[in-house]
């Protein structure tokens, strides 16, 4: 009989000739096919097997005479060895209790081994005893494929199914990449698509199984239905996590007006038609899942996940719908490109907020009239118990800038007040501060993202709620909110005043400090708007006792 296999089990039979059961024998034995399988470690076969306790050490206990066989000399090849009649009965047993399935489907690594558990030798009876039934296998592969008698195709190619776990549904890119390399190598008479022939040959496949004309327009609304259904549900838990876990307004619009505007994209497409091509009964996919999926060990893993699937999706929709639209496919492709926009800005927040929670004091100093004199104050300030300090000086050369930059580099490792340089991404980089502040004139978050690297935090300035919104956007760790009051250290034209400090509040989560000419005697004020974080300059280093000021500011931050 002729026998047409898949590239997985192409790949079980050439490992399995690499066994041997005597010195003299040139015959495919059905222990070592047994072996075959296992070495397919990620593949249906290897994990039925697995489920029954059967591995590698458990066969060789019971056929002691298997051992690797010794390689062709003379060049590289591949152990050819012809089935022996085991085999042959195995393969035998398989095609006969899939001949009501039309069409036949290539031979898996899943049909070979119910083949061996089918069949009538001493390899049947030993896996029977350890539990894996012939019939039950067959039920099991019948579910997994949603195989009908007489009409369902084998729809799953083994590339798509090696990784799969019988009931689960996983991500397969890799071992797919694999299987394209391992396709390549040669493969010996008897192993793969090249058919192995002994006797008569398998009847072909009658001239009417030739699909429909409209099953591929069937099979694309099957998939852009799923993929839909993927997305909005990834997004949905995206949206429950920045609602609920974050608390963040602006981030849980952008999730919402991103599900707003795929459900406008993918409704260029009638609902009726793809719930005419939606068959979830029938879907091969429903009950797999991998065991990565089946547990979450914390909130940002689900996060992760989602974002995951939702980009997945709208890929596999961008790539489908160009069957179907071109103007849909090119909308979803900016869907997808806004997905990854939000997934940054979501992520920011999140670790930016764990990065600076205990942060509230955060104080600007300028370089002083010598660095004698600077020292003294910022050793004060970091002693004091100040969460960050910032050099911000516009008079002095880059030289001496570097020079203080690198003192108060050194006197707040090891503390925790952090280090932050304003304007300067050069010079933060050069003295390893812990991040730089950015105003609305200076380089982009992106441009100094790329000076400072990926760890340091950067700031970012913002005087109205649209700033504060787009900082979020850009990947800032962090935004200044003002100016709040008239100040002595910086003019502006403008003050947004409270009002923008309320606003901010009640929607962005990104951790936000108030600035602005703020004093001991109108901090209340600012704690009512919302705010429990504050920027000061001249509160602290115009007081004639620096470190009490400090601590009496730190004193009533709540």
């Amino acid at each position: 009989m002729q026998y047409e296999f898949t590239s997985g089990a192409s790949r079980a039979l050439t490992a399995a000739a690499g066994w041997r059961s005597r010195e003299d024998c040139n015959e495919l034995r059905a222990s070592a096919l047994l072996l075959g399988l296992l070495a397919e470690s990620e593949c249906r076969a290897a994990i039925m097997l697995a489920n029954g306790g059967i591995d590698a050490a458990a066969i060789r206990r019971r056929w002691p005479e298997l051992s690797p066989a010794t390689p062709p000399t003379g060049g590289v090849g591949a152990i050819v060895r012809r089935f022996s009649s085991e085999v042959e009965s195995s393969l035998n047993a398989v095609c006969q209790r899939l001949a009501e399935y039309s069409p036949a489907p290539e031979l898996a690594t899943e049909h070979l081994l119910l083949g061996l558990a089918a069949a009538e030798h001493e390899v049947s009876a030993w896996l029977r005893q350890h539990g894996l039934d012939p019939d039950t296998l067959e039920a099991e592969i019948c579910r997994l494929y949603g195989y009908r008698p007489g009409s369902l195709p084998l729809e799953l190619e083994e590339e798509e199914a090696t990784s799969l776990v019988p009931g689960e549904l996983g991500e397969t890119g890799e071992n797919a990449e694999n299987q394209d390399i391992s396709e390549k190598a040669e493969k010996p008479p008897g192993c793969g698509h090249d058919r192995t022939t002994s006797g008569s040959d398998r009847p072909s496949r009658p001239s009417n199984s030739v699909p429909p004309p409209w099953r591929d327009e069937i099979c694309v609304l099957r998939v852009i239905d799923a993929a839909a259904n993927r997305a909005r549900e990834g997004l949905r838990v995206v949206e429950d996590f920045v609602r609920f876990f974050l608390d963040d307004r602006h981030l849980t619009g952008q999730c919402k007006q991103l599900r707003h505007d795929l459900a406008a994209a993918v409704g260029r497409i009638s609902a009726e038609h793809r719930l005419a091509g939606r068959e979830t009964q029938a879907d091969v996919g429903t009950g797999l899942t991998t065991k990565a999926e089946e547990a979450r060990d914390k909130p940002a893993a689900v996060l992760a996940a989602n974002f995951t699937r939702l980009q997945e999706a709208l890929r596999s929709l961008e790539e489908f719908g160009k069957l179907i639209d071109a103007n849909m496919a090119a909308e979803l492709k900016q869907l997808r490109y806004r997905s990854y926009t939000l997934q940054r800005a979501l992520e920011t927040t999140r670790t930016s907020v764990e990065r600076l929670e205990r942060a509230r004091l955060y104080v600007l100093i300028d370089g002083r009239p010598s660095q004698q004199e600077f020292q003294r104050l910022a050793a004060l300030l970091v002693e004091a118990g100040v969460d960050m300090i910032q050099l911000r000086e516009k008079q002095l050369d880059d030289c001496a800038m570097l020079a203080r930059a690198r003192v108060l580099r050194e006197l707040a490792a090891g503390s925790d007040t952090l280090f932050i340089v304003n304007d300067r991404p050069d010079l933060a980089a050069l003295s390893r501060a812990d991040g730089v502040h950015l105003g609305q004139e200076d380089l982009s978050v992106k441009d100094a993202r790329a000076i400072v690297g990926p760890e340091p935090l950067v700031g970012v300035s913002t005087h109205s709620i649209e700033q504060a919104r787009q900082a979020v956007l850009d990947g800032a760790n962090y935004i200044g909110v003002g100016p709040t009051f008239p100040s002595g250290t910086k003019q502006f034209d403008r003050f947004p005043g409270v009002a923008l400090l309320r606003a901010v509040s009640s929607e962005i989560r990104l951790p936000a400090f108030a600035i602005g000419g703020i004093t001991h005697e109108n901090l209340p004020e600012v704690l009512r708007s919302g705010f429990v974080r504050i920027a000061v300059g001249g509160a602290i280093t115009d007081a004639s006792d620096a470190a009490a000021a400090t601590r009496k500011l730190l004193s009533e931050l709540p």
